[in-house]
């Protein structure tokens, strides 16, 4: 019976650590535009909304032409009133391929990256 009883404790203590560590880095929730989407050249920014709070000094988002060239107008910036979303303006676009890149660092420190593409009509 002790067995029995040590291995639920070992079971529910690699649950809440699984809990812990699932909430331990910020992931994308929703990306505007999203991987793989067809745009106008009208495209103003590149907005992306994370599953937790992002540390703005540490976050951001690059988004590049075909030829590696950056078309962002300044920095990504942290909403100061939803620091789940961060949002980069972009240049004026031409019909290509857009690649994005970001990297959000959670209020706790921890660091997820990504990169997606998306296409100007």
């Amino acid at each position: 019976m002790k067995l029995h009883t040590t291995a639920r404790a070992a079971v529910a203590a690699l649950m809440i650590a699984g809990c812990q560590l699932a909430h331990a880095h910020a992931f994308p929730t929703h990306q505007a535009p999203g991987a793989g989407a067809t745009v106008a050249t009208s495209q103003k920014d590149v907005a992306i909304d994370f599953d937790d709070g992002l540390e703005p000094a540490f976050s951001s988002i690059t988004v590049t032409d075909a030829q590696g060239k950056p078309v962002t107008s300044a920095k990504a910036v942290v909403d100061p009133s939803n620091k789940k979303r961060m949002s980069v303006a972009l240049n004026p676009l031409t019909p290509g391929v857009y690649s994005v890149a970001w990297v959000a660092v959670a209020e706790d420190g921890h660091r997820t990256q990504g990169h997606y593409t998306f296409t100007v009509k």
